[in-house]
């Protein structure tokens, strides 16, 4: 990445001058500590300038509509402090002046206010674009003082430059200026004619997509992965449980044999002989020594009903687990797979840890291809693969999915003529594609006709039942 330099920054503001120069900051907002966005208004025309602090990429921009969506930003319900400072001394007011310091990466905004007390105060806000030290100030032109910080900066921090409310503003300290710095713009390779604002914005709005990407893939395999390590590990238990000897049969034959050995009256005994007509032998079965004949084997035909129910308890259990198993998994692939944060917003929303409204997946929103004239369409999270299913797919569609494998639900759309085995196995390669089966390993792809799938009630989403299905290795 190329860090942003004083001449860039010069440039831009004399790109931008006329507008900023006279414009009225109408809203004010802080997405997170780092990042600010001030909406402008000059000569009939609005602007958003988008101004990020952030050490690893510290740029600022008017944002054109590809930038801000690239950026994905979402404004909390509750302003952070400094935003608050910063709405009630500046918003709707005009910029009276700005200027670039000469040979720093600092740009200043001046303000003329009226106080409490209707007295005239010219304030400024002091955009500093420094790396680590970069920072936004609000402080008295007159006196100097600040007023207030993005983040403030102690002794502790630095020992040259303190940065806080009450203290006085002083600019960083002079560095000897280098005659071979590299003008940002001029070495990024875009068409002539393209203005210093749209390179800024494009270029940083990339990189800042990826960061972004990235920070939400790392927050949501954060939240996954404990999950579904709980529910492997439940798994395991019930398998090893399962896997001990299971006494059910012998509980069932012992009471059945000792039902029919009652006419021997041996009762009060320790223990009873019985010739064991299932597997044609003699055996011994413990009995309870205060217990009848009788009684003991009803307390064998107890034991046989409780360890039959706990095991179709557990078994019944370990389906379900199984099902929650194979959802988080495909919830890890949706999360590893995708490289858009809208993307990955839905997958948030669908975990229910968004602050915003879930939204409904769209049939736009999915991806299309096209295979010898038929439309196929993949679902690259939960909310789309149930999407596919229960709005998209209809009788005669073909369902591809890998088999054993987290991956997306692949559906050809079948309308007159029926897809020949070509559109088929191509079909199977996609659903190969967009799962997380690993090269160069052959997978098994299952597919089979639309009406054949079933959504079981209350199971979670894109979770699927079939039959009738085939199988093609990929």
């Amino acid at each position: 990445m190329i860090n942003i330099d004083f001449l860039t920054l010069r440039d831009f503001f004399q790109e931008n001058i006329d507008f900023i120069i006279g414009a009225r900051l109408q809203k004010i907002q802080q997405p997170t500590r780092r990042d600010f966005i001030f909406s402008l208004r000059n000569n009939g025309e609005s602007r958003k300038l988008y101004i990020n602090i952030n050490p690893q990429i510290y740029h600022l921009a008017f944002m054109t509509p590809k930038g801000e969506e690239r950026r994905n930003i979402t404004i909390p319900k509750h302003p952070p402090m400094f935003c608050m400072l910063l709405r009630k001394y500046l918003e709707g007011c005009r910029v009276d002046d700005a200027r670039v310091i000469d040979n720093e990466r600092i740009l200043e905004l001046f303000f003329e206010i009226t106080d409490e007390l209707s007295q005239k105060r010219s304030l400024c806000l002091c955009v500093e674009l420094m790396g680590k030290h970069s920072n936004i100030i609000l402080y008295d032109r007159e006196t100097s003082v600040i007023i207030g910080c993005a983040h403030n900066v102690g002794s502790e921090k630095s020992r040259y430059r303190e940065l806080q409310g009450g203290l006085k503003y002083i600019y960083p300290p002079a560095h000897p200026i280098k005659s071979d710095i590299p003008c940002l713009y001029k070495l990024l390779d875009y068409p002539p004619g393209t203005s210093v604002n749209e390179i800024l914005d494009d270029y940083y709005s990339k990189i800042q997509e990826g960061v972004n990407v990235r920070e939400e893939k790392s927050k949501l395999i954060a939240v996954v992965q404990p999950k579904l390590k709980k529910v492997n590990n439940s798994i395991g238990k019930i398998n090893a449980l399962l896997k001990k000897r299971d006494n059910t049969e012998k509980y069932k034959l012992y009471g059945e044999l000792l039902t029919a050995n009652i006419y021997q009256k041996c009762n009060y005994q320790k223990t009873i002989d019985v010739y064991d007509y299932v597997n044609n032998q003699n055996i011994t079965i413990d009995l309870d020594e205060t217990k009848s004949l009788k009684e003991n084997a009803q307390r064998y035909f107890k034991l046989y009903s409780k360890s039959k129910t706990t095991k179709e308890k557990s078994q019944t259990m370990l389906e379900e687990l199984n099902i929650q198993k194979e959802y988080f998994e495909n919830v890890l692939y949706s999360v590893e797979s995708v490289d858009k944060i809208s993307e990955l917003k839905e997958v948030e929303e669908e975990l229910g840890i968004s602050d915003t409204k879930p939204n409904k997946a769209k049939k736009e929103e999915i991806l299309k291809i096209q295979i010898n004239g038929f439309d196929v369409y993949v679902g690259r999270n939960n909310k789309q693969n149930d999407y596919i299913v229960s709005k998209l797919a209809r009788d005669e569609d073909y369902w591809f999915h890998t088999r054993l494998c987290a991956g997306s639900h692949v559906l050809l759309r079948v309308n007159e003529k029926e897809p020949d085995e070509s559109t088929i196995f191509e079909c199977c390669k996609i659903a190969r594609e967009y799962s997380s089966a690993k090269q160069p390993s052959k997978v098994g792809v299952i597919y089979t006709k639309a009406k054949h799938l079933r959504k079981p009630p209350a199971s979670p989403l894109g979770y699927v039942t079939y039959k009738s299905e085939k199988e093609v290795l990929v």
